[in-house]
């Protein structure tokens, strides 16, 4: 019943494509229950066209250990990115293949998720709180899924003392990198819109062409800064220009552009954001930015240590502190409690024929069983 390989074939067999909802909550309802969990799965956000359907679903499960003991939370996800082609069967058909299992999730992250429940199967409840905060929409907007799992804890008063996120962090072997932090995101759109007219009577127009482009130059020249001690440097990237005009004989009246910001704890959202803003206004555009999460640094300490205890008690190795690589919902997160990041190898993740080593989800099991039975004791 608690075969990691085992439940991960369950969960893959749920298409959960973001938003996802359903099915492969049942599935993680049913295996979490007899452990002893109380379930709350809940809704949020608004359905298509606006209607009152709530299609993205999130689940907070916790079973209480003695009163005032430590509380261990694990936290992910169980939405996945659309399969794509060129897989070598259905990509929700869970397939075994030599020392591989194969399907949309193995690795990000169903099979961090079914590790963690194998990991408690002989955890006593007399060994302190534990709970799950599992979404089904961070591969999307992330609008309605960990941060409405913040609310709720919030409104109930669970909030755990350490979270520990599945994230594949893994890069050459089961083990090699932990994330104790990720930098922020923004997306910005750049809009220049001025006066359209013949290019053969440029005086009657006004091109916002050499307009966008001098802003784009500007913003491509910023040096944000030189790294930090745990981060790399914070680097702007332009992800898109387009000018919707078919004619060769006509003055655009709009030019538009997206810019990504990718930043470490130098700076914040706010003031990246006032500073792109200023920039555009001054080249006459107008700058519309998203902050998709700030900066958070979980400094190396008891948490830190107590994995890599665990990681190089199972591997014989001890992962990397890192902050490298993209967003997670970690960033939510570490607004309650400190946050680590540490799952699976990641080189397969979104891509076609997405597969885990079935060993590796042994193996994570009895470093989940560990980190958690150290924590709950720290």
């Amino acid at each position: 019943m608690h075969d990691p390989v085992t439940l991960t074939e369950r969960l893959i067999a749920e298409a959960s494509i973001t938003p996802a909802h359903g099915g492969v909550f049942d599935v993680l309802e049913a295996l979490l229950m007899p452990l002893g969990f109380a379930v709350h799965r809940f809704k949020a956000g608004e359905g298509p066209g606006g209607s009152d359907e709530a299609p993205v679903e999130n689940l907070f499960a916790i079973r209480q250990g003695p009163q005032g003991s430590r509380h261990f939370g694990f936290a992910g996800h169980l939405d996945v990115v659309p399969p794509g082609d060129g897989w070598g069967g259905d990509a929700f058909i869970p397939r075994r293949h030599g020392d591989l299992l194969y399907g949309r999730g193995a690795v990000d992250m169903k099979g961090a998720i079914a590790c963690m429940v194998a990991a408690l199967a002989d955890i006593p409840a007399e060994a302190g709180t534990i709970s799950f905060i599992i979404t089904g929409d961070e591969e999307g907007p992330a609008l309605h899924g960990t941060r409405a799992l913040i609310a709720h804890m919030r409104q109930v008063g669970q909030i755990p003392d350490l979270i520990l996120v599945g994230e594949p962090t893994s890069v050459n072997r089961l083990g090699d990198m932990m994330k104790i932090g990720r930098r922020g995101s923004i997306n910005t759109v750049l809009v220049v819109e001025w006066v359209q007219g013949h290019v053969a009577y440029p005086h009657l127009a006004q091109n916002p062409c050499p307009a966008l482009v001098a802003m784009l130059a500007e913003l491509d020249g910023l040096v944000l800064d030189e790294g930090t001690d745990w981060f790399q440097p914070s680097n702007l990237e332009i992800t898109m220009i387009d000018v919707p005009n078919r004619a060769t004989n006509v003055i655009p009246a709009r030019a538009t552009a997206r810019i990504s910001i990718r930043f470490n704890d130098l700076h914040t959202g706010a003031e990246l954001a006032a500073r792109v803003s200023e920039i555009a206004t001054r080249h006459g555009g107008q700058a519309f930015p998203v902050i998709s999460g700030e900066p958070f640094l979980t400094p190396p300490g008891a948490f830190s240590a107590l994995l890599a205890d665990a990681v190089a008690a199972e591997t014989g190795i001890t992962p990397e502190a890192s902050t490298s690589g993209g967003t997670s919902d970690a960033r939510f997160l570490k607004e309650l409690c400190p946050v680590i990041e540490f799952g699976l190898i990641n080189a397969t993740m979104h891509k076609s024929d997405e597969a885990v080593a079935m060993a590796d989800l042994h193996t994570l099991t009895r470093i989940y069983r560990r980190a958690t039975l150290a924590a709950l004791a720290s």
